[in-house]
């Protein structure tokens, strides 16, 4: 029972209160780029989900078994980022061949997947887990990705809810375009900081 509190609490505390995009600010490019509408900000949502959750799996499988007992951590890096471009590019095939207008919306923001820091930050924090705890666990590994998945889907659909809206507003012209989507992510990103505790708060109450 205490370890399903402590995977609930790492999965709200992922994706809602620690947002990759929202409180550490990685995973930027794609939450600009990709958050014009929100079926277009929904598919990349799932699409960087899948690749997270395919990434870590794999990153957790190769530091457990090779990496760390050869010894070979400072390749990790180069590992991750292997193990990340390969994962797009099966997602890149998928969404090509049965989602043919939803890969033309993507454009060039659908390879740049892989150079989506979001997900090489979940890989690292696998390695950072390992390192403090060897028996940092598969299932730890694959929550934490796939809440990362979760919030950075959240982040990036609220991103295009509000850029809608924005779209059909009376915008001053010194704000339009980059200048307004950064300011609206900024006050997002604070509203985001009012979750700050409630992991806290849980914990106590689950108790």
């Amino acid at each position: 029972m205490e370890h399903l509190v402590t995977l609930f609490l790492l999965a709200v505390s992922t994706a809602i209160i620690n947002n990759y995009v929202l409180h550490y600010f990685v995973g930027i490019c794609p939450f600009l780029g990709v958050s014009k509408r929100v079926d277009m900000a929904f598919g990349m949502g799932c699409a960087v989900t899948f690749v997270v959750s395919i990434a870590v799996f794999l990153s957790w499988v190769i530091t457990s078994f090779i990496l760390m007992p050869f010894n070979l951590g400072i390749l990790c890096y180069l590992v991750y980022i292997f193990v990340i471009a390969s994962s797009v590019q099966l997602v890149e095939m998928y969404v090509r061949k049965f989602f043919p207008p939803l890969y033309k919306s993507f454009g060039v923001f659908l390879p740049l997947i892989t150079t989506n820091c979001a997900i090489l930050f979940a890989c690292l924090e696998v390695l950072k887990g390992l390192s403090a705890d060897p028996t940092y666990g598969l299932i730890t590994a694959m929550v934490l990705a796939l809440s990362a998945g979760v919030g950075f889907t959240i982040a990036i659909i609220l991103m295009a809810g509000l850029r809608e809206e924005i779209d059909m507003s009376d915008v001053p012209e010194a704000f339009k375009g980059p200048g307004i989507a950064l300011i609206v992510a900024g006050i997002l990103a604070l509203a985001f900081m009012g979750f700050t505790g409630v992991d806290r708060g849980l914990s106590t109450l689950l108790q």
